[in-house]
């Protein structure tokens, strides 16, 4: 008896790892069943958990000290490295930036479909009012303009004031004053916006005085002998036209030529494409023959 014992308690032993194994494996395969009944994952979900990651992710880095955050100001901002504006693929300078915010603005948009004639009421009622303004400034002096202008305009007004007000006697209505609209708008403007008209010209007369001491101090002898040429064929315009008829040719030229440009733009960057290489030519040889100049890299 003694000797069959220890084989029965292995026996025993055998089958109660069977049974645990069978129970085990039978709790795996229910799960894996549950598992297998649930709705499988779909994108929008994947999206979702994606999105809160993201989102986890910015809070903890909001929390985070300024010394602690994750250095992305180069990679956010490369404009503002000065030693890379030089490279073909470098970002634009601040001259640059700031020029291309100045013709995003609205005032600048508004100013090109002014141009482009884009409204036709508008563009025309502008181009008028405005040569009419300076022919009369042709004829007459500026005081008899603004004073002839100002009467016009005192003129309707008061007729029309007087008119509405014999209106409202006979109707016996109470509409008040005819141009309460209009006083009761806010004229006022905004300091804010002279200040950035004050800077804005304040670049442009630092960037022309700078231009002009290059000129008459003669860092370059080929700039200084163009501005002299220049100035030598506005003494023959001067003798032909005055100030005012200059200005009246350039406001009919600002308004005609963006829409010839515009129509015509193939066959005038090619004539002009020419005729300014030709004008590079004559400019190196007449550089060549001047001693202590170099040509200029371009």
């Amino acid at each position: 008896m003694d000797h069959h014992t220890p084989s029965t308690g292995n026996e025993l032993g055998f089958l109660q790892d069977e049974c645990k194994k069978e129970h085990f494996t039978s709790e795996f395969v229910d799960e894996a069943s549950d598992f297998s009944d649930t709705k499988p994952f779909e994108v929008d979900d994947i999206l979702d958990l994606a999105g809160g990651a993201m989102d986890a992710i910015a809070r903890h880095r909001s929390t985070l000290p300024r010394t602690e955050e994750p250095l992305m100001d180069e990679k956010a901002h490369p404009e503002q490295r000065e030693e890379d504006w030089g490279r073909p693929d470098a970002p634009p300078s601040p001259d640059l930036a700031r020029t291309q915010r100045v013709l995003a603005s609205p005032a600048a948009s508004q100013l090109v479909d002014l141009l482009y004639w884009r409204d036709l009421q508008r563009t025309g009622v502008v181009f008028g009012a405005s040569l009419f303004l300076l022919l009369a400034l042709n004829a007459c002096s500026i005081i008899s303009v603004l004073s002839y202008i100002s009467l016009a305009l005192l003129s309707v007004t008061i007729s029309f004031r007087i008119y509405k007000g014999i209106l409202q006697a006979v109707q016996k209505s109470e509409d008040g004053h005819p141009f309460k609209m209009y006083l009761d708008q806010d004229v006022t403007v905004p300091a804010e916006t002279v200040q950035n008209y004050a800077d804005a010209t304040l670049e442009h007369v630092n960037a022309a005085v700078k231009e002009l001491r290059r000129l008459f101090l003669v860092e370059d002898l080929v700039d200084s002998l163009k501005f002299a040429v220049l100035m030598w064929i506005l003494t023959y315009v001067g003798s032909l036209f005055n100030g005012l008829t200059i200005l009246i040719i350039v406001h009919v030229a600002a308004f005609s030529w963006p829409v010839i440009y515009e129509k015509h733009q193939t066959q005038i960057d090619h004539y002009y494409g020419l005729v300014n290489n030709q004008i590079k030519e004559v400019m190196k040889k007449v550089q060549a023959m001047m001693p202590g100049t170099k040509p200029k890299k371009e």
